[in-house]
């Protein structure tokens, strides 16, 4: 029961004059604010600027990805009691957010009280599902998280190194904790399958490297700026040295016996998570919330399949045109094989990927009227983790915080990695993709701070998808290989939907999914097993990108039968990307008013 929705006025009022014993200071921020006499739209920015202030302090590893200063010495507090605390605690803004009423605000104001409310209202329903026990998977958990945080954290002065000895000091509760949930897990069947885990003991052993030098933990270690001393510079060398002797590794060595001794063997052999208690509630609960829609898996099993058959057609045309001798499986498999389509080494690799990157830059000035001022690099994929992580992804920065974002390109197993796949995902990423809608989002300078970084997978998977259409438009796809990558990548989203819904919802084997994917969106067997078993330890997320394109491509097609010539593209991508992440709804009606607005103003 949702006690802060249900309860009577007449009781807030008593609770209000009285604190309740054991409140937290949320909780008591937000019974003032409740009462407050200020205007309304005055008291709804005080809650948001209350709330992420309570956010950063609760989650200090967002506070340094996001560039908010002053908790970059800690992790995020996920023992059970705190985990509890928190649930609790996302009734009090509820409390505030009845006592404003909604229609005496400004349309920038109503938007900004619905999705707050929407976050909040999402995570307490999520709260009826145990997903604090699964910490630990072969794409996140503290043997991944920690080192990428640690290398992220600013590292400008003393004090900021200072900070990354007192994380590092930190490391073993922080692991302890992480141990403690996954026991929790284990006794309750909440694991993911055991034949998902098998890269992560792995994933530990790179953490346990002996020399500081050669320690992913250490790698801000490595130089310092030129305002650090040298002797100030061997003195922390030395401490994070000592640090990782000590406290880290021997850390580390406990979690690699726990997950090989009792973790792994205790592990479900299922794969679905309607399997877990409450399975099929919360696969659902996934779909509605990652999606941002009402469909349900069997209507989005059916779009996929749907979306298979329309893009494979597309497919076949390119092989036509290339005079291929042979049969879809056949062309797919002389991709996979032949030389010509991959690089020797893994530097080339890297290199064709920015100078793809340095391509595309010019390119948006045609299709944008805003860009981004935050800069972005091209990275490899780190190699403690490299094995089990997906082809790409994209990690933002921080205008803030100094730090650019960068686009993780993985060059573990070159003959995986074919060219013909490269363009589209350079711009799913990089630009148009993923950089450019989410440094633009925090740049938005009137919306408070949750708005410019709160995403919504189907907005900004789907924007990252869409991206990729554009590159037709930017003077990609000029070889027929790369425009059968580009149709093999949307094809590969296609197919998410038809597998993830299978595994989680339908009854679908692994080896079927699989298979599935192999034999429609021209994976090699590796990447295809690493994004089968992703979608089991992350369900619902694959849905995102292809429903969040078809709305996207719906919504240019309105525009431009409305607007006909009128239509400008550079505006109509603005639309898109100016109000930050939305969910797809609230995007659909952002865009009819502006279209509405525009039909006004027709002579």
């Amino acid at each position: 029961m949702n006690y802060f929705i249900f309860i009577p006025l007449c009781l807030v009022i008593m609770m209000t004059s009285q604190p309740a014993i054991g409140q937290t200071p949320l909780e008591r921020d937000c019974e003032k604010l409740a009462q407050d006499k200020r205007e309304d739209h005055e008291r709804l920015h005080a809650l948001f600027r209350r709330h992420w202030e309570y956010s950063m302090a609760e989650y200090p590893e967002l506070a340094t990805a996001v560039g908010y200063p002053g908790h970059n010495d800690r992790w995020n507090d996920i023992s059970l009691a705190a985990i509890e605390r928190r649930k609790r605690e996302l009734q009090a803004p509820l409390l505030v957010l009845k006592s404003i009423k909604r229609t005496g605000l400004n349309a920038a104001d109503q938007l900004n009280y619905d999705l707050f409310r929407k976050n909040i209202e999402d995570a307490l329903e999520g709260t009826r599902f145990q997903s604090e026990y699964l910490r630990i998977s072969p794409i996140r958990g503290v043997q991944q998280d920690a080192a990428r945080l640690l290398e992220l954290s600013p590292h400008r002065n003393i004090k900021d190194y200072d900070d990354i000895i007192a994380r590092l000091k930190a490391l073993p509760e922080l692991i302890d904790q992480t141990i403690a949930l996954l026991k929790k897990g284990v006794e309750l069947g909440i694991t993911p399958p055991r034949i998902t885990l098998r890269d992560v003991p792995e994933q530990v052993q790179s953490q346990l490297l002996e020399d500081p030098r050669q320690n992913p933990l250490l790698k801000s270690f490595a130089d310092f700026p030129t305002v650090i001393p040298p002797a100030v510079r061997e003195r922390l060398r030395q401490e994070a040295a000592d640090t990782l002797k000590h406290n880290v590794r021997p850390a580390f060595r406990k979690l690699y016996e726990f997950l090989t001794k009792t973790y792994l063997p205790g592990a479900r052999e299922t794969i679905a998570m309607s399997a877990f208690p409450d399975g099929k509630a919360w696969y659902e609960y996934n779909v509605r919330t990652l999606t941002t829609t009402s469909l349900t898996p069997q209507q989005i099993h059916e779009l996929g399949i749907s979306e298979v058959k329309r893009i494979r057609g597309a497919m076949e045309k390119v092989i036509l045109a290339l005079e291929f001798k042979g049969s879809f499986g056949e062309f797919l498999e002389f991709l996979r094989r032949d030389s010509r389509f991959y690089y020797q080494d893994r530097d080339t690799l890297l290199m064709a990927y920015r100078d793809i990157c340095k391509r595309a830059d010019p390119e948006l000035v045609k299709l944008f009227g805003k860009l981004p001022r935050l800069p972005y690099g091209v990275r490899p994929v780190p190699s403690y983790s490299e094995k089990s992580q997906p082809t790409a992804y994209y990690e933002s920065g921080s205008l803030a915080a100094g730090q650019p974002a960068y686009f993780y390109a993985n060059t573990y197993a070159l003959n995986t990695r074919p060219k013909w796949e490269m363009e589209a995902l350079s711009l799913h990423e990089a630009v148009p993709g993923h950089h450019l809608q989410i440094a633009l989002a925090q740049e938005m300078e009137e919306a408070p701070e949750f708005r410019k970084h709160k995403g919504y997978t189907a907005y900004s998977e789907g924007w990252g998808l869409y991206a990729e259409s554009l590159g037709d438009e930017m003077g990609f796809y000029r070889d027929p290989y790369m425009k059968f990558g580009q149709l093999a990548y949307e094809m590969w989203r296609a197919v998410r939907l038809v597998v993830d819904t299978g595994m989680h919802a339908l009854g679908w084997s692994r080896r079927q999914a699989i298979d599935y994917l192999l034999a429609n969106a021209g994976k090699n067997e590796h990447d295809a097993v690493v994004e089968v078993d992703r979608y089991i330890v992350w369900p619902g997320q694959a849905l995102a990108y292809k429903i969040g394109q078809l709305k996207i491509t719906e919504l240019r097609a309105s525009a431009l039968k409305e607007l006909g010539d009128r239509f400008d593209v550079r505006v109509f991508h603005d639309r898109i990307l100016g109000q930050g992440a939305l969910p797809l709804d609230i995007l659909e009606e952002q865009i009819k008013e502006w279209l509405a607005a525009e039909a006004r103003q027709t002579p």
